[in-house]
């Protein structure tokens, strides 16, 4: 299987596993309402951002033993968002992609510009033959950014869960290797 060297850079990104220094950083983001809005668990206090650390760090390739890969998204050394790509049973040959950025660098590109390199990896790298990603209806810039990867709307689950007390609407997107075409 193969193994990444990192950081991996993009044009203007660089994207690494996430270390014990990442905690301020990462409270800043899934510290906010707004950023937890359409997820389904409220702002993380510190203590959680720590455990959620704790958790991801080890995550940094996927192979027989390792499931996911989760990486911090660095700009000018700066960490503003969270991507990940974990497997959906290595025996299917698919995977679920995730991202989570600061609201201060939404509408820059850079979580289009991270999650390319997210498709690269899992198809080029990884050789999975689909990947999916889901969104809350009610998320418009992750449905957006979903259209922008090339990835097509699947479906559209109605009221399909319940979250901080309000019936949501569920929506998965998804592209296969023959379809996807990688920037240049």
């Amino acid at each position: 299987m193969p193994t990444l060297a990192f950081p991996l850079t993009t044009e203007r990104l660089s994207l690494r596993p996430f270390v014990e220094g990442d905690l301020d950083a990462m409270h800043a983001i899934y510290g906010r309402e707004d950023v937890n809005r359409y997820l389904d668990w409220p702002p993380q206090s510190r203590d959680d951002v720590a455990a959620l650390l704790g958790r991801i760090r080890p995550m940094t390739g996927i192979d027989q033993e390792r499931a996911a890969l989760r990486l911090a998204v660095l700009v000018a050394g700066a960490l503003v968002g969270d991507v990940s790509l974990w497997c959906e049973g290595h025996e299917r040959h698919q995977a679920e992609i995730g991202f989570v950025f600061h609201p201060d660098v939404h509408r820059r590109g850079y979580a289009t510009e991270a999650m390319r390199e997210m498709l690269r990896l899992g198809f080029a790298v990884f050789g999975f033959h689909r990947i999916s990603g889901r969104c809350d209806a009610r998320n418009a810039a992750s449905a957006g950014l979903m259209e922008r990867l090339g990835m097509r709307r699947e479906a559209h689950f109605r009221e399909d869960a319940f979250i901080k007390g309000v019936w949501t609407d569920l929506l998965v997107y998804a592209v296969l290797v023959s379809e996807w075409r990688p920037a240049s």
